[in-house]
């Protein structure tokens, strides 16, 4: 059974690859990556031949075309199928790439295998769109192929003169998530949200409707804890990883945040770190949870008037330095999943602040440094290594 599931990064490696006489990276193109183990296995076969049957097919799509095998003896098919920069085959002969995807499971003492013959359509991010296990009695390329036709095209080049320097990730949460946050919220009820102030050596947690009018449910439950940090240690760290060459280590909490209609929900334009308890904050997250409301888009001031809405499950990362603003809620409720991530340096700071800030009965005192680890396994993207190269 896959590691992977819809909505993560695929697993960057470096592989022997066929008739290529350069490297060349994976990334920017969307990809089909068929894991099929062995041509000898007769059902992987037959999907290999209706696979090669539609090379031009793949061409025509602009999509490329990666057949991963770990026997040797699969050398042969660089015969069958013309070279193409469309339809490539990489050789993972040791099996650690298919063991690292979750296909590969070697038996007691080294002894043996099980291969779970797999397919990954990726987008140009290298994330996976959808997983198409081998299933017995089902056209498996014609399956693919019929999925590949429903993606629809990319969209045309727009000229960007400026935009703040913020990272959209899409599809984060699913739509099931979102709502199962939702109703934690609904269930709870939160409470008024306050903001930060330095005020002389102190940083003095402050309530004020005319700046910031939203109400907060922190989330306390470890395991669903844990089920967001799985999450997003796979789908937003590797990204924040990429983008901003940090290692995210922590984070300050998770809440679900309401900006409500009825008071016209909004905060004010401000900085997440620039009091001495929240000097320790790197990255803000925003993940929007729901879109049935009006108003509420996310504005960076000093880099223009644009609006940023993500759609529901889709994550919003900035510096806590870029100056900000939600804008008021005029319909509805805006539901906001919200963090800061920070490293380990950062965490040091934290702990040495944290005496230093004053909070009124209403607000709960912070915890201490949470870990966030991102997932070893899931470094981002993947390069292939031609088999000129691998024998230098």
């Amino acid at each position: 059974m896959s590691a992977l599931a819809i909505g993560d990064h695929a697993p960057w490696f470096t592989s022997a690859a066929s008739a290529s006489p350069q490297d060349f990276l994976m990334g920017g193109y969307r990809a089909v990556l068929f894991f099929f183990g062995s041509a000898r296995n007769p059902q992987v076969k037959a999907a290999l031949a209706d696979f090669c049957a539609a090379k031009s097919r793949f061409e025509q799509l602009g999509i490329h075309f990666f057949g991963v095998s770990i026997d040797p003896n699969d050398r042969v098919l660089e015969e069958k199928v013309a070279q193409s920069s469309f339809f490539h085959w990489l050789w993972d002969f040791s099996g650690e790439v298919s063991i690292r995807y979750g296909l590969c499971q070697v038996g007691p003492g080294g002894e043996g295998i099980t291969y779970d013959p797999t397919t990954f359509v990726l987008n140009e991010n290298l994330r996976v769109l959808n997983l198409f296990p081998l299933e017995s009695h089902v056209a498996h390329a014609q399956q693919v192929l019929a999925y590949l036709e429903t993606l629809p095209s990319p969209s045309a080049p727009r000229v960007i003169r400026q935009q703040a320097p913020v990272l959209l990730i899409p599809q984060v949460l699913s739509a099931e998530f979102c709502q199962r946050l939702i109703r934690y919220y609904q269930a709870d009820g939160g409470r008024e949200s306050g903001f930060m102030r330095q005020e002389g050596e102190k940083t003095v947690v402050v309530l004020d409707p005319a700046i910031k009018r939203r109400r907060d449910w922190l989330i306390a439950n470890p395991d669903l804890v844990n089920e967001i940090n799985e999450l997003l240690s796979r789908r937003v760290l590797p990204e924040i990883k990429k983008a901003f060459q940090f290692s995210v280590t922590c984070f300050e909490r998770y809440v679900v945040a309401c900006y409500e209609g009825t008071n016209q929900g909004f905060f004010q334009p401000h900085r997440d770190n620039t009091a001495l308890g929240t000097a320790h904050r790197r990255f803000a997250l925003t993940l929007n949870l729901n879109e049935d409301y009006a108003g509420g888009e996310l504005r960076f001031p000093e880099y223009g008037t644009d609006l940023y809405a993500p759609t529901p499950g889709d994550a919003l990362v900035f510096s806590c330095s870029l100056l900000h603003e939600a804008t008021p809620v005029n319909q509805g409720q805006r539901f906001v999943l919200l963090s800061f991530f920070y490293g380990d340096e950062d965490a040091k700071l934290r702990q040495q602040t944290q005496d230093q800030i004053v909070r009124s009965g209403a607000v709960p005192k912070a915890v201490g440094n949470s870990r966030i680890q991102p997932d070893s396994k899931a470094k981002p993207g993947f390069q292939s290594r031609s088999k000129r190269r691998s024998k230098s």
